[in-house]
């Protein structure tokens, strides 16, 4: 059985996307970020939460602090894209619920009185919506090169606060000269699926 989604589609976003570790210096706009996100923001999370925060760092001055976070190989990279997202958590999502999830406002409550609580679903819905995200990035025929090498204090000390746990950094821009690694492996489907 094919897939409904276009081969070109399926290829731009998925079988001929790569991270990309070199950037041309054409410009990434707010519209694309902004059409990017109305994109996006449809993907799936539990209790239609949206954790999921984007920092633009865009001037000199906001890409030399980040810079001097990222670990040694990334620093390269991220001074030189056309532009790069701090991808975040925001740990106090559930004060949105009651808007985004109106036939049901009580679960703020029930479900994220506690931090802890509110922490771990943060985490991982935020980083669906970040998987989301570089998806989008790909629609809008840009390369993303998403990284977790960095130092996440502080990364959260310069650019966010507590309430906002640092999930990866995002250089986005036209891929550039020699932008690709070889291809690495993937499991195949017998590695992975599993009929019960």
């Amino acid at each position: 059985m094919s897939l409904v989604l276009d081969p070109a589609a399926q290829d731009l976003l998925f079988r001929e996307a790569r991270t990309a570790n070199t950037f041309t210096d054409e410009p990434v706009t707010d519209e694309q970020v902004q059409a990017i996100y109305d994109l996006v923001k449809y993907g799936p999370t539990a209790f239609n939460q949206s954790p999921l925060r984007v920092v633009l760092v865009r001037s000199a001055e906001g890409r030399e602090r980040l810079v001097q976070h990222m670990a040694e190989g990334n620093r390269p990279k991220t001074a030189t894209a056309p532009l790069v997202a701090i991808l975040a958590a925001d740990n106090e999502f559930h004060e949105e619920l009651p808007s985004l999830l109106p036939h049901f406002p009580q679960a703020k409550d029930m479900f994220f009185a506690e931090r802890p609580v509110r922490e771990a679903s943060a985490g991982l819905n935020a980083a669906l919506q970040a998987a989301y995200f570089i998806v989008g990035v790909r629609a809008a025929g840009l390369a993303a090169g998403p990284m977790t090498g960095y130092d996440a204090a502080g990364i959260q000390k310069e650019f966010l606060d507590d309430d906002h746990t640092p999930l990866m950094v995002v250089n986005i821009g036209k891929p550039g000269e020699d932008a690709w690694f070889p291809r690495s492996p993937r499991l195949s489907y017998d590695d992975v699926i599993t009929t019960v």
